[in-house]
């Protein structure tokens, strides 16, 4: 599981806090696990539609149990793609919509689908074709970094110093290899070093950046780090954005043609060709004849010892687990959960989850003009464009020269995404090409707009309160909490059977491998408390967790 590899191996989310070889367990030809005979067919619970809530269901039913999946909203999750009103397919990816290379276990069931990618065109990259950066009132126009003024490639420059500084050359290297006895201790030695401070502390503080102006740091935290991560980040701490360069989330990036949420929507209809128990052509849809049970309001310990489920119309049924996937919040504002299922403990860090606010717009237009060439200057008409305006991050997304194009006109989080919740969407399309008439005077983009808008505000959906977590200094402790939940052995019988997965319980909130190896971590604590085992040769996150879990701090 944890061979070393050459160092020209690829970046993958490799821990790492668990660096355990997600990918390679699922892929293993043995399999994942077995079952005893008389576990057949047994209901588990599925607490959500999204693609934890699938991946685990997926993989249970694969192994002879019944998984019966409860939703309140949308099937997918925030894999969530809206198609416009006759655009030929044409979609809005109003939740997830780019997706790293590194993500292996996520693009394990985007391969098994049959699903087609793409580059995503984040900014200065070859899918892209060119970008516009507009800060302060000037812009400028670029296909690589070289094309910006110096004081662009000076703060490129100190961020990759930075990172130096922080030993970041050593750590890809053992996270590409999966050296996984150097990886932890290079990790396990910043973990409390960097959880109490924030990501802009680290920025003012390091040596790099604090030989040049206030203005080099302020630009980075206008057109960010990665692909987006602007100074709405600057509050979380140092940790989670480590992470996210460490295991390439920021990079080599990718979008699903036709939309993202085929993967979760496709694990529900997909029949896989090795099955347990079930017969051949078994599907999610076809066990639940097609649907999902309604949405779940209420779980508590039935005088049996099992799980009591009670769902949107009065219903209730008892399962011997629970896998709940929603954001934390709704355990408490949504779901009536028995107290005494978790410790204390843990609802401290259920509870503690920061949710970070998000908003989009998108509006279809008749064809991708913005690659018109303006014959003055040589340039295309229009560019991603990343800007202090309102709008922050405008994607121009190419689907081809014989259809309508989507432009999102405007990707904003926290304070930026909250100026945009009070209004209805015509309101927000007007505010946005507002914006952006400042920086392109002479392009009509309301001209070539067909069709409605379509915009969303996370924070404003009862379902989910917010788009992703954030972590704020100080809550390492809450999520090594969350995350080792599925080891459940040590608990008090009163707090076993009801496990946790989600990206929000991950240590990669907003990126969907950490929901997808949250799943997996759920699959295995299930299978362990129905008598079921992992194969000698393919041992699955429980049994190396005690050896390779994250470190644990003291309170």
């Amino acid at each position: 599981m944890t061979t070393t590899r050459p160092t020209t191996a690829p970046v993958t989310v490799f821990g790492p806090d668990f660096p355990f070889a997600f990918d390679d367990w699922l892929k293993h030809p043995q399999g994942l696990a077995t079952l005893p005979a008389s576990a057949h067919g047994t209901e588990v619970a599925i607490v959500g539609a999204g693609m934890a809530g699938l991946v685990a269901a997926y993989e249970l039913m694969k192994l002879g149990l019944k998984p019966v999946v409860y939703e309140a909203s949308r099937m997918g999750g925030r894999l969530r793609s809206q198609a416009f009103e006759g655009g030929q397919g044409v979609v809005a990816e109003l939740g997830g919509m780019r997706f790293p290379a590194s993500s292996t276990a996520f693009f394990h069931y985007v391969h098994l689908l049959g699903l087609q990618t793409r580059p995503f065109p984040n900014p200065l990259t070859p899918a892209a074709g060119s970008t516009v950066v507009d800060l302060e009132g000037l812009t400028h126009y670029a296909r690589s970094l070289a094309d910006l003024p110096p004081l662009f490639a000076e703060v490129a420059q100190a961020w990759s110093a930075a990172l130096t500084e922080l030993g970041f050359g050593d750590l890809q290297p053992a996270l590409r290899e999966r050296d996984v006895s150097r990886l932890k201790t290079l990790w396990n030695r910043l973990v409390p070093l960097w959880d109490d401070r924030t990501f802009y502390d680290f920025i003012a503080q390091s040596e790099a950046f604090s030989a040049l102006s206030f203005r080099h740091r302020e630009v980075f935290g206008q057109v960010g780090f990665g692909t987006g991560g602007w100074d709405s980040d600057f509050p979380n701490t140092m940790l989670e954005i480590l992470r996210v360069v460490l295991t390439g989330c920021d990079e080599d990036q990718h979008l699903i043609s036709g939309g993202v949420q085929q993967v979760p929507l496709g694990l529900w209809a997909h029949a896989p060709e090795q099955i347990t128990h079930w017969p051949k052509g078994t599907s999610l849809a076809r066990l639940h004849g097609g649907a999902t049970r309604p949405g779940v309001t209420a779980i508590a310990r039935a005088p049996s010892g099992q799980l009591a489920v009670t769902d949107a119309w009065g219903t209730v049924r008892e399962y011997p687990a629970v896998l709940v996937t929603c954001q934390s919040w709704l355990l408490t504002t949504q779901i009536a959960v028995e107290e005494s299922l978790f410790s204390q403990k843990l609802w401290m860090a259920l509870d503690r989850t920061r949710y970070m606010q998000s908003s989009k717009t998108f509006v279809m237009v008749d064809r991708p003009f913005w690659k018109d060439v303006d014959p003055a200057t040589g340039r295309d008409t229009m560019s991603m464009t990343l800007t202090d305006r309102l709008t922050r991050g405008t994607y121009l997304f190419d689907n081809g020269p014989d259809k309508p194009a989507v432009i999102c006109l405007s990707y904003a989080w926290m304070s930026d995404a909250l100026k945009m919740l009070p209004h209805p969407p015509n309101k927000r399309v007007q505010l946005a090409l507002d914006a952006l008439k400042k920086i392109y005077p002479t392009v009509d983009i309301a001209g070539h707009i067909v069709g409605d808008p379509i915009t969303i505000s996370w924070e404003a959906d009862p379902y989910f309160l917010g788009a992703f977590k954030g972590a704020l200094p100080g809550h390492y402790r809450y999520n090594q909490r969350m995350y080792g939940h599925f080891m459940q052995d040590g608990l008090p019988a009163a707090e076993r059977g009801i496990f946790l997965a989600g990206d929000d319980v991950s240590f990669t909130p907003a990126w969907v491998e950490g929901a997808v190896q949250t799943s997996l971590n759920a699959v295995w604590g299930i299978v362990h408390q129905l008598g079921g085992q992992c194969p000698a040769a393919n041992p699955g996150p429980g049994e190396l967790f005690a050896a390779l879990g994250p470190v644990v701090l003291p309170d």
